[in-house]
């Protein structure tokens, strides 16, 4: 008798197909959370691939904050329109007009925390149940944290200490009014890994990650795109660098790296030698320690 073996990368997209697939059968009213960054670039095209020849049945959710790169919009709504997939979009700007969170002041301010709110308020408003999101286990410690189906409570809250068991594969989505949860089919998946299947599925990204000429300054020990948000000090001075992003958040506290990798293969090739986490350049999470646990805490991501 002959015996199959799957490729790891194969191992892993069936993961999140079936993970993908449950949040469907358990949830009535679920959201892809979109950001225009890869790896919610990957959790479409996964979403794709697992109802195809259906469309995705569910919506796109993506929180804007007005300080997007404009490449990372134009690729969201290219995208939208490519797969005639619903978007919906919570303003953080409309969250800030309306008084509901006050927007920071000073050099280092960001509207970064301020997602939380609007987001909470975009999943009562539109009744969604699930959002499946891209996180990934080996990004922060506090996402090292997460099951694949995370409970929230009807504050939007996340407890780490009382996640539901989820042994032999079973996923537990049951909740009361009010309540919802997270799902994130590539926990398992690391950056290499997702490099590597992006590029075996040749799956489209924004040139953000391609090194390219970007004017730039040096600010937290990184690479700060120049922008009309950015506040410049005096003694800082703009550059003109070959840089690539890593990760993609807000244009105001998304570092780059100095690199010369503008193919997919010399980024799978850069990435292997990497010894510093992808969100190693982003000054959000160099607040504190527990910068990102204390946001998910409250309702982020």
């Amino acid at each position: 008798m002959s015996k199959y073996y799957l490729n790891y990368l194969d191992e892993l997209e069936s993961e999140a197909i079936y993970i993908l697939r449950e949040v469907w059968a358990q949830f009535q009213n679920p959201v892809i959370l979109f950001s225009g960054g890869k790896d919610s670039i990957l959790v479409t095209h996964l979403a794709k691939k697992a109802f195809y020849p259906s469309k995705i049945p569910f919506p796109l959710l993506h929180v804007d904050t007005g300080h997007n790169f404009p490449e990372t919009i134009q690729f969201r709504d290219d995208l939208i329109t490519e797969l005639g997939v619903q978007l919906i979009v919570g303003s953080v700007q409309e969250s800030i007009d309306a008084g509901r969170v006050a927007e920071e002041k000073g050099k280092n301010a960001t509207r970064n925390a301020l997602q939380i709110t609007t987001l909470l308020d975009a999943i009562e408003s539109n009744k969604i149940d699930c959002a499946i999101g891209g996180g990934r286990r080996d990004e922060e410690k506090a996402r090292a944290k997460e099951r694949f189906f995370s409970h929230r409570d009807d504050f939007g809250q996340w407890d780490p200490k009382n996640q539901r068991p989820e042994l032999w594969n079973l996923l537990n989505g049951k909740h009361f009014e009010g309540e919802h949860f997270r799902a994130f089919p590539i926990s398992n998946w690391t950056e290499m890994d997702v490099w590597n299947y992006i590029k075996r599925e040749d799956i489209k990204i924004p040139s953000l990650y391609l090194a390219h000429q970007r004017e730039v300054v040096w600010r937290s020990d990184t690479w700060i795109p120049v922008s009309e948000h950015l506040k410049l000090d005096e003694n800082e001075k703009i550059e003109t660098k070959k840089i690539r992003f890593r990760t993609l958040g807000d244009i105001t506290i998304t570092g780059g790296i100095e690199s010369d990798a503008d193919t997919l293969e010399k980024i799978v090739a850069e990435v292997s030698a990497m010894k510093q986490t992808e969100r190693g350049n982003r000054s959000d999470d160099k607040r504190s320690e527990t910068a990102m646990e204390d946001r998910k805490r409250q309702g982020y991501f």
